[in-house]
């Protein structure tokens, strides 16, 4: 298998798992960048740009994330939060009225960032062109009724975030989410991610699907879901098949138009230097871009404010203010790490103690929901290095 790229002298334990990747796990076509102290320690690419293609994966070749694109959009409330335009405690109705209708006026806005304001689920599914439609999308979930009363338990609203995340930012910014990244993210940081992919960056972009992994894949441990987690994605009444269907039929990952439309909960589109870049610019300073985070940002976006049994994913997670903490159900580099997987591959995290940003990229999805084990396997070789290598 052709990789390519470099690693940082002490980081070769991440090229042998990324090679191992192609060979034992399957992957098709990837990247994967890590940044320590805010400067590039991994760079690697490999396989081909779509996943059922000829075409070599190049250097800057951009990939769907799915819900990766969540812990980009936290960011984004958490700034606004920074700069003084938003508080984290006030009603989510002070900035949206429409929202306080059906027993919602009590939410916070932290509720929505930490996955407790109990509208996962949306009894009226949109389509793909309803879902796109931001007016229609903040018009559906203001009106949802919610399953559980907002603040008292989580649930990862897995779809719905999007609505609830971008008409917040249009409230109070005036800017679609999409445009405020463009702005004030992706510029400053000098990060190639996208949340509604402009034409001029389609032909960059490979195509996705979801493949099945190896039948037997040698000298790994292959594990079955539990019974109520099968259970859970089995049942068209759950709260798990719901809230992943609260946009029904599922979209086509590889059109235009869903490309170009902007759903913070799934649609976002990064290299994966862009994700890891991303992320080395919330935990520190960041070698040629701008640091985005204070310190004090830092701990809210990853101090715990929901951990347990997750209603939806039927599993215990744990979750700061717009992102996965490091834990059995999604394990990072350590208890100190924030981040966000993307459903069947994507992942992107920071740990700001050892001074780590991570961001892996595929266009082979597979079932797993929140620890791929491609990531996992890279994961696993960062800490190997980390611990190896003085910083």
């Amino acid at each position: 298998m052709d990789v390519n790229g470099a690693v940082a002298g002490g980081f070769e334990p991440v090229r042998d798992a990324f090679v191992r990747n192609f060979e034992v796990l399957g992957d098709r076509g990837a990247a994967v960048a890590v940044y320590r102290d805010g400067r590039k320690v991994v760079d690697l690419w490999g396989g081909t740009k779509d996943v059922d293609g000829t075409e070599p994966w190049e250097q800057g070749t951009a990939q769907i994330v799915r819900s990766a694109t969540k812990g980009v959009a936290a960011a984004v409330l958490l700034l606004l939060r920074q700069r003084g335009d938003l508080d984290l405690d006030a009603p989510v109705g002070e900035y949206w009225p429409e929202f306080k209708a059906a027993g919602k006026e009590r939410t916070r806005m932290w509720h929505l960032l930490a996955h407790r304001a109990g509208v996962p689920v949306l009894d009226r599914p949109l389509t793909p062109a309803q879902a796109a439609d931001p007016d229609l999308g903040a018009e559906a979930v203001a009106a949802q009724a919610p399953v559980w009363e907002p603040g008292t338990d989580h649930g990862y609203h897995a779809q719905t975030y999007s609505w609830l995340t971008g008409e917040l930012v249009r409230r109070i910014t005036g800017l679609t989410v999409g445009e405020w990244i463009a702005d004030e993210i992706a510029g400053p940081v000098g990060a190639d991610l996208w949340l509604g992919l402009p034409r001029s960056e389609a032909a960059r972009v490979g195509r996705v699907a979801q493949v099945d992994p190896p039948a037997d894949p040698a000298g790994t441990l292959r594990t079955r879901p539990k019974k109520a987690v099968a259970d859970a994605y089995a049942d068209p009444a759950s709260l798990t098949r719901r809230a992943f269907a609260a946009i029904t039929p599922l979209p086509d990952e590889n059109d235009p138009g869903y490309r170009a439309a902007a759903l913070p909960a799934s649609n976002g589109i990064a290299t994966a230097d862009g994700l890891a870049r991303f992320y080395a610019s919330l935990s520190g300073e960041l070698d040629g871009g701008t640091r985005l985070f204070t310190p004090e940002t830092v701990e809210l976006a990853r101090t715990e404010r929901s951990a347990g049994p997750d209603r939806v994913l039927v599993v215990g997670t744990r979750f700061g203010l717009g992102y996965m903490l490091h834990g059995a159900a999604s394990p990072l580099l350590s208890p100190t790490s924030f981040g966000h997987p993307g459903r069947g591959g994507a992942l992107g995290f920071a740990d700001p103690d050892s001074g780590i940003a991570f961001g892996y990229v595929t266009n082979g999805f597979r079932k797993s929901v929140t620890a791929d084990p491609r990531a996992q396997a890279l994961v696993r070789a960062v800490r190997s290095a980390v611990s190896a290598v003085p910083a």
